[in-house]
């Protein structure tokens, strides 16, 4: 079993999850982060600590959809292994539906870390 981000956590990429990784299995885009479900140990730490509940484990109905996005982006978005800042507007996003179709930017992350 893995855990997989889902659509909640585009425009929102808080981070919190990140932080508490042990095996460091996220990866970032441009406006949300992905697990790599080859890495991910399973451990589950990372599922309370989002604030837009955007991490399910791969059994849960709504992770089938997202599965193959987080195994495809996470070989090509760079690994982020420290929390970043948040974008400014992410709680005016938190609850959308529909962010996806909206929003999802096939885009790498600027992340600063490398």
């Amino acid at each position: 079993m893995t855990y997989v981000v889902t659509e909640a956590c585009i425009k929102c990429k808080y981070m919190d999850c990140v932080e508490v990784c042990p095996v460091d299995c996220f990866y970032e885009g441009e406006n949300m982060l992905v697990i790599h479900p080859d890495e991910c140990i399973d451990c589950g730490v990372c599922e309370p600590e989002c604030p837009p509940e955007a991490i399910v484990p791969d059994t849960d109905p709504q992770a089938e959809a997202w599965l193959e996005l987080n195994r495809d982006y996470s070989v090509t978005w760079p690994n982020i292994t420290r929390k970043g800042e948040a974008p400014g507007d992410a709680d005016a996003f938190k609850d959308e539906p529909g962010k996806y179709e909206k929003y999802f930017s096939s885009n790498p992350g600027n992340t600063d870390q490398g």
